[in-house]
């Protein structure tokens, strides 16, 4: 069971669908919060910083870092200059804190993934750079992560597809950037570069001037990094069985995210069986795609994920049939 301590925030988080113990609201001194709950147990504990009396003040969340146990904390920051400076997070990381976030899809991520040092490390080492570990993203720019959860399902091509789609149709600045592989070398794209895991946030920063900025997350688990995240399954009978038998509760792990069909050939009822047999909800089908002529379902697909704003036709049709063998 977890708590919510809540002040500006307290709207956002009433949304957070999980399990909650104790909700306290308004704004308390730090000695309150650990004397309310240093006796009082809980699995986690989501703080927003505002309901700390003088936040601002990094030994208000110090005091807390020391009375309560800080790998329980999330701290849910606002999006302003400050708490989202390197020289703040960094002193909030040299407290033990190390679970940050300025969204309630960052605070989800991390209650499944909490972050130890090595995650953030890095952000020690960045020079006033406004980001965090968890969902901050560089101002001005959205920036969308792809992760393949079937093998092979197709991010790295999506990706130079809704690039290009972005800047020809839409005229718009977009660098896409792969985490810890090399394809996007043979794409010979200026625009589109690879970097190692740890090297993400600082690469994101180079490229604050970009509208949009598109994420092969690959294996990377910073998901975080990202404003949003899209999960590709390619929905052949082969894929999705290789699938559960790797990983039997992957569907419940992808609840409530964006779930996208690659490459795809299932019927809008092949789709409701899909969901059915998985407990889950498709976001979007994509059909196999040529990445050589123009393909208009590309743009209605940006006008979904909120990249474009599309008032043309929706997506056409897009079944599953006994693939979850038992």
């Amino acid at each position: 069971m977890n708590v919510i301590i809540a002040n500006e925030a307290k709207t956002m988080l009433s949304t957070l669908d999980i399990d909650v113990i104790k909700s306290v609201d308004g704004v308390h001194t730090a000695e309150e919060i650990v004397e309310m709950f240093k006796n009082f147990f809980y699995a986690r504990m989501i703080l927003d910083v505002t309901a700390i009396k003088d936040y601002d003040n990094i030994t208000n969340i110090q005091k807390i870092s020391i009375g309560l146990d800080a790998d329980k904390i999330i701290l849910l920051l606002p999006n302003n200059e400050i708490s989202n400076s390197s020289s703040y997070l960094s002193k909030i990381i040299s407290m033990g804190i190390y679970n940050f976030t300025t969204t309630v899809d960052g605070i989800k991520y991390l209650l499944d993934h909490p972050n130890t040092y090595k995650d953030v490390a890095h952000i020690q080492q960045l020079n006033d750079l406004s980001s965090t570990i968890s969902d901050k993203v560089i101002a001005g720019s959205s920036v969308i992560g792809i992760k393949n959860i079937t093998d092979h399902a197709g991010s790295t091509t999506l990706i130079y597809m809704l690039k290009k789609e972005l800047q020809e149709t839409y005229g718009m600045s977009v660098v896409a950037i792969e985490v810890n592989r090399h394809d996007f070398l043979y794409f010979n794209d200026n625009n589109m570069v690879s970097v190692g895991d740890d090297k993400l946030l600082s690469e994101i920063a180079k490229h604050k001037g970009a509208a949009i900025i598109l994420i092969d997350l690959n294996d990377s688990s910073n998901e975080g990094a990202c404003d949003d995240v899209l999960y590709l399954i390619e929905p052949s009978s082969i894929k999705l069985n290789k699938l559960m038998r790797r990983d039997r509760k992957i569907f419940e792990e992808l609840k409530g995210k964006k779930l996208v069909l690659n490459m795809s050939l299932l019927s809008n009822s092949d789709i409701m069986d899909f969901e059915y047999e998985g407990r889950t909800k498709v976001f979007y089908n994509i059909p196999p795609l040529n990445d050589r002529v123009k393909n208009p379902v590309l743009s209605d697909f940006l006008s979904k994920v909120g990249l474009v704003n599309n008032t043309k036709g929706k997506e056409g049709s897009s079944k599953i049939f006994g693939l979850f063998k038992r």
